[in-house]
C-alpha cells in the first residue's frame, strides 16, 4: 500500500514538473535570467575597477613622496647636514617599500580587471548567441503552432463534408439548368412546326385560288360562281385565321 501511494505522489509530481518543463516558459525565463546576470556583473566589474584605481592613487602619492623625500636628501647633503639627510633617507627607503607592495597591488587588481572585462566581453558575446537562439526557437514554435491550425483547419474541408455536398449541390443545379434548356428546345421546336405548318396551308390556299381564277377564265369550271369546297385541313385553317382576326 505505502508503494502504491508513492507511486501516486510520484506520477503528480511528475505531471507538475511537466507542467512546469513547458519550452516556451523555459526559454523565456532563460532569457530574463540571463539579462539579470548583466548588473551583478556590471557590478563586480566595477568593484574591480575601483580597487585599480584606489591603488593607482596610492602609487601616485608614493611617487610624489619618493620623489619630495629624494629632494630633501639631495638639499641636505648640499648643505653638508647628513644627519637629516641619513632621516630622510631611512623615510625614503620606506616609502620605497611601500610603493613596491602597492606596485604588486596594482599589477594584480590589473590582470583581475582585465581578466574580468575579457569575462565580460565573452558573457555578453554568449548572451546574444543564446537569446538569438532561444528568439528563434520561440519563433519556430509560434510558427509550427500557426501552420498546425492551418492544417487542422485544412482537414475538415474532406469529400465526407463539405466537398460532398458542394460537388452535390453542383450537379443538381446543372441538371436543372439542362432541363430547363431541354423544355426551351423542345416550346421553340412546337412554335416553329405550328408556325410552318400555317405558312403551308396559306400557301396552298392562295394557290388553290389562282388556279381556280384560271378555270374561271379558261370556262374549264362548271359551276364559276361556286368555289370549290374546302378540305378539313383547309376549314380549320380558315377557323384560326378568322380568330386570330
Amino acid at each position: 500500500m505505502w508503494q502504491r501511494i508513492k507511486r501516486i505522489f510520484r506520477s503528480i509530481i511528475g505531471w507538475f514538473i511537466e507542467l512546469g518543463e513547458d519550452p516556451v516558459l523555459i526559454l523565456k525565463q532563460n532569457i530574463r535570467d540571463l539579462e539579470d546576470q548583466v548588473p551583478a556583473l556590471n557590478e563586480n566589474l566595477a568593484m574591480i575597477k575601483a580597487q585599480v584605481n584606489l591603488v593607482e592613487k596610492e602609487l601616485a602619492k608614493l611617487n610624489a613622496k619618493e620623489a619630495e623625500f629624494t629632494a630633501k636628501i639631495k638639499a641636505a647633503l648640499k648643505g653638508n647636514r647628513r644627519d637629516i639627510a641619513l632621516n630622510y633617507a631611512t623615510t625614503l627607503e620606506e616609502v620605497k617599500r611601500e610603493k613596491i607592495a602597492q606596485e604588486q597591488q596594482h599589477k594584480v587588481a590589473s590582470q583581475a580587471y582585465e581578466k574580468a572585462s575579457k569575462m565580460k566581453r565573452a558573457f555578453m558575446l554568449e548572451k546574444e548567441r543564446k537569446i538569438a537562439e532561444a528568439q528563434k526557437a520561440l519563433s519556430n514554435k509560434r510558427q509550427a503552432e500557426w501552420n498546425k491550425k492551418v492544417a487542422d483547419a485544412m482537414q475538415t474541408f474532406q469529400p465526407a463534408g463539405i466537398d460532398a455536398t458542394h460537388n452535390e449541390m453542383i450537379d443538381k443545379i446543372e441538371r436543372e439548368a439542362a432541363q430547363a434548356e431541354a423544355k426551351l428546345e423542345m416550346a421553340m421546336d412546337n412554335v416553329a412546326s405550328e408556325h410552318y405548318d400555317i405558312e403551308q396551308d396559306a400557301k396552298s390556299l392562295q394557290a388553290n385560288e389562282t388556279l381556280r381564277q384560271f378555270e374561271m377564265e379558261m370556262g374549264l369550271h362548271g359551276d364559276a360562281s361556286a368555289p370549290p369546297e374546302p378540305s378539313d385541313r383547309e376549314k380549320t385553317i380558315g377557323k384560326l385565321e378568322r380568330e386570330l382576326g
